[in-house]
């Protein structure tokens, strides 16, 4: 299945990247080398995921997965629990999880290197986010600028000052912290988030700190995970280019699936919101459309924004809208073609959801051992 893109990943290969430019391969003294890393990244169920997730996260799994050493350990989850944060058609969010699964495979996770799973089907998450929750306070939580944002979308409101917070759940308010229990139940040590989560992940490390602290013992509880920074694409709304795009969006032609044919990219890209400027530059702030088309053309090719659309210059809306059409095509009809090829082999997913989940448990079972002692639970 690593086919299917292997054009695509080697375009911008990534050598196991580190904040600020470290290698993960680096030697520490002519005998030691860095140790190996646990990576954990999950996507919500929420639908089939969108050319922002694809740009943005699932295109770097694969990559840290073609280029991770053999020590190092990849899990990747499909976190159910996040999607029931706001309200789900239950017939429609089993169909989207087992989508979710399919879409994955399609990319190029391979089950046989990475834990692939459903969070869902491991209850050590939910157990390690209530002890979590038991030592967070509410006021970080009510900091956490992410749960405004998705009411907003989800209500298709113009900003966040319009979110009326009795709208806000527990769940919804919390969620940072099942965050943090799914990163932490295997002791990540890297986490590969987009900007929008970077938040999150700061919390995550104080809530690991905070236990460490807390419930001490000879050797710490949980590594303080690390942001991995690789190399990520925002890519927004097409109806709204100051929105980032989203699954949670009522309308539907703001967002190109990864399952869209040839036929709904070129709609939905020829509506794309622009602006009566002649002539095409790359103005983030004043011309956030164009730079939004400009900003996917980039991640298509494998450029900057800046230089793609000093080829733009002296052209109009039209002639972009309709290269984007084409390199969009081009980077989704493999993985598009492999999902239709795998999403009915239901005894396939079946399979692999159960092996990833049996994994997972036993790999989590062993935190939650020494959690449970830590905190006079046994």
């Amino acid at each position: 299945m690593l086919a299917t893109t292997s054009k695509v990943f080697a375009q911008c290969p990534l050598r196991n990247a580190l904040p600020n430019g470290r290698n993960v391969s680096r030697r520490l003294s002519h005998n030691t080398v860095t140790p190996s890393r646990v990576v954990f990244s999950g996507i919500q169920p929420t639908g089939v995921p969108h050319l922002g997730n694809y740009l943005g996260a699932l295109i770097n799994w694969v990559r840290l997965q073609q280029d991770s050493r053999p020590e190092d350990e990849l899990i990747f989850s499909i976190v159910g629990w996040h999607a029931l944060t706001l309200p789900q058609d239950p017939r429609e969010l089993s169909r989207s999880r087992r989508d979710a699964l399919a879409v994955l495979l399609a990319i190029g996770i391979d089950p046989k290197r990475s834990i692939l799973f459903h969070q869902d089907e491991n209850p050590h998450h939910a157990e390690l986010a209530w002890l979590f929750n038991c030592i967070t306070p509410v006021g970080k939580l009510r900091r956490m600028t992410t749960w405004k944002s998705r009411l907003a979308v989800s209500r298709n409101a113009n900003d966040e000052s319009e979110v009326d917070e009795s709208l806000l759940n527990a769940g919804l308010l919390t969620y940072p912290v099942l965050q943090a229990a799914d990163i932490l139940a295997y002791k990540a040590t890297h986490v590969p988030v987009g900007d929008d989560q970077k938040q999150h992940l700061e919390l995550a490390r104080d809530i690991a700190d905070t236990f460490n602290r807390t419930f001490k013992a000879k050797s710490r509880m949980f590594p303080l995970p690390e942001f991995v920074a690789t190399p990520t694409r925002r890519v927004l709304s097409l109806k709204d280019p100051r929105s980032k795009m989203s699954k949670s969006a009522p309308d539907v032609q703001s967002r190109i699936l990864l399952t869209d044919t040839a036929a709904q990219i070129k709609s939905k890209i020829r509506g794309a919101v622009t602006d009566s400027i002649v002539g095409i530059t790359y103005d983030p702030v004043s011309r956030p459309g164009a730079s939004n088309l400009l900003t996917i053309l980039a991640a298509c090719t494998n450029e900057e924004p800046e230089e793609v659309a000093k080829r733009y210059v002296n052209k109009g809306h039209g002639d972009l809208k309709a290269d984007v059409v084409d390199a969009v095509e081009e980077l989704l009809r493999g993985p598009r073609t492999e999902f239709e090829r795998i999403k009915d082999e239901t005894a396939y997913i079946t399979e692999v959801a159960r092996a990833g989940a049996a994994k997972a448990r036993e790999r989590s079972r062993l935190t939650m051992q020494e959690v449970r002692r830590r905190v006079g639970l046994f």
